[in-house]
């Protein structure tokens, strides 16, 4: 699994040090050991969580070099989130779901891994309001991409991105996407170990 996530690491562009790999693989021994009670992936082999759970999350790592205060949308099981916030540990997290046995396994990764910028609140994206708005929130395998717009609208700020993550062809959701001027790009994403085609959206103010 080590070889496999290193290899995979490198061919991202992402560097990281040995604590945070340790973090990594500690991440998904303990999302397999949990996963045995709670149902939380349907994905069990080690290699196929590391290409479909570490180095997917991480494919989209170099959207955050400016990133100081992130949210993780229908986080699920702390993904892309737990990924993100162990290689970006200047970066705040907040990581949100409204499945309690989900957030009750991303709090105790959270303790275990000493994440201390890292929080999960368990609640409705609609039903939440932060204190501050995010400079990125981002989303994978969440909801369609009209539906994660307008759900945030009121936790973003001039400045927010929104980042969602996609394996279905991007061009009819963005079609779909309301009328509320904002600037929308495409980009391929090539993650190791995955065949399918994935996407990042990126959707801002078109006053940006």
């Amino acid at each position: 699994m080590r070889s496999q996530l290193e290899s995979g690491l490198a061919e991202l562009g992402v560097e990281a040090s040995a604590s945070q790999t340790d973090s990594l693989i500690r991440y998904l021994e303990l999302l397999g050991k949990w996963n045995k009670a709670y149902n939380l992936t349907a994905i069990t082999d080690p290699a196929r969580m590391v290409s479909h759970h570490l180095l997917d999350s991480l494919s989209i790592y170099q959207e955050f070099s400016v990133c100081a205060n992130c949210l993780d949308v229908g986080t699920g099981a702390g993904l892309p989130g737990i990924p993100l916030a162990i290689m970006l540990p200047q970066s705040r997290w907040t990581l949100l779901d409204s499945n309690g046995k989900k957030t009750r396994f991303v709090q105790q990764v959270i303790a275990e891994l000493r994440l201390a910028h890292v929080k999960v609140v368990q609640s409705r994206v609609q039903d939440y309001h932060a204190d501050s708005d995010f400079d990125v929130i981002v989303s994978r395998a969440y909801a369609s991409l009209r539906d994660f717009v307008t759900s945030v609208e009121h936790l973003t700020g001039p400045v927010t991105q929104l980042l969602s993550m996609k394996t279905e062809p991007a061009s009819q959701e963005i079609d779909d996407l309301p009328d509320m001027d904002l600037h929308v790009e495409v980009q391929h994403l090539a993650v190791p170990g995955i065949q399918r085609p994935r996407s990042l959206i990126t959707v801002k103010r078109q006053s940006l």
